[in-house]
């Protein structure tokens, strides 16, 4: 696995990622809203320690590892579905957070349908998104991203009516079409026009371009999945989504992760008074309409966008590695107690009361 060395000395850029951009499935992170609000060059800037994303203009050659994790300068926030097998893969990471944000899952269905539960799935053909070659070939099964977050969100439906996959008709869409669509409305681009011409009769979707998905195909939500009320019937690739960085920083520069994930906890602070403020900064990440910002970021999301490490996130997590285990989406197990440090995140919790009286 490539990596990209930092010195261990002064450190002199420090990157992030947080899935966002382009209409392409961004998601509401407080490390992204941190950067927007201009806490993070305000903690760093007079260390003179550049600030940098991987969705920034000049940095495409590095854009992959945000897959893999091998810029060991890195601190990711983004969906599970990359952290997870990277880890399965070898890859030197940690895990130092868990965010959960409910995000607009659905499955859309067309007006009139009866599918208004999860139990009248039963019998239903659902449209599952095919591999893209390029992931099978590399080995990166995870980054056909639409494909298990559909499969996984169809598991947890059917589940909370205690029925399984077996129970519904599992129809492959877009595997005869090579290039993706400039508006991939999240990535669930090849599943509309099968559900719309009839071949299937439900999909899965997910985040505000979901949402704007729906709308230009003129398809209902038929079932509203973040109404579920256990939440282990919403685990997927964001559910919880995992901030993991790479073992170097942690021994290297382990206070500069320390003032990150601070001015993290900061902006989450900030957002729980400033709904409007976070809907704008979502519509710059998500590229999504403000309409579907709203009605896929709802019911006090920006309540609690903080990161934790609590049991019951961590262990909703550990069902998301055991079912990408079971489903060949991993190489091979691993230890997943010792990928958790809890040392960063506790030393900036109790570290914010000072930054919050300056």
């Amino acid at each position: 696995m490539a990596k990209t060395h930092q010195s261990a000395g002064k450190l002199d850029t420090l990157w992030f990622t947080r899935c966002a951009g382009g209409g392409r499935g961004g998601v509401p992170t407080a490390s992204g809203i941190a950067y927007k609000l201009g806490y993070l060059s305000e903690e760093f800037g007079a260390d003179g320690i550049k600030l940098r994303t991987l969705q920034d203009e000049g940095a495409e050659d590095l854009r992959h590892h945000h897959y893999e994790h091998g810029l060991e300068s890195l601190v990711r926030e983004g969906g599970n579905l990359f952290a997870i097998p990277a880890k399965a893969q070898g890859a030197a990471t940690r895990l130092i957070g868990l965010t959960w944000i409910d995000e607009g899952q659905s499955i859309l269905v067309r007006p009139g349908s009866e599918i208004r539960s999860p139990s009248q799935l039963k019998g239903k053909r659902v449209a599952l998104p095919a591999y893209r070659r390029a992931d099978l070939v590399e080995n990166r099964r995870g980054r056909s991203i639409a494909r298990h977050m559909s499969l996984q969100g169809y598991r947890g439906a059917l589940a909370s009516a205690g029925l399984t996959l077996d129970d519904v008709q599992l129809v492959e869409v877009g595997a005869d079409i090579e290039r993706e669509p400039r508006e991939s409305y999240g990535g669930f681009w090849p599943s509309y026009e099968p559900l719309v011409k009839g071949h299937v009769d439900a999909i899965y979707v997910k985040g505000a371009p979901g949402a704007d998905g729906a709308a230009k195909y003129g398809l209902d939500v038929g079932i509203d999945l973040d109404k579920l009320v256990d939440r282990r019937f919403r685990v997927n690739n964001g559910t919880p989504r995992p901030v993991t960085v790479h073992e170097h920083f942690l021994e290297h520069h382990y206070d500069v992760l320390v003032r990150f994930l601070r001015q993290t906890l900061r902006a989450a602070e900030w957002a729980k008074t400033n709904l409007q403020g976070v809907r704008e900064i979502l519509q710059s990440e998500t590229g999504a309409s403000a309409e579907a910002v709203t009605a896929a970021y709802r019911d006090g999301f920006h309540l609690s966008l903080a990161p934790d490490l609590s049991a019951e996130r961590l262990e909703l997590f550990r069902q998301q590695k055991d079912y990408l285990l079971a489903f060949g989406v991993l190489d091979r197990d691993f230890d997943f107690d010792a990928w958790v440090d809890r040392r960063p995140l506790e030393d900036a919790v109790r570290s914010l009361p000072a930054v919050r009286a300056a």
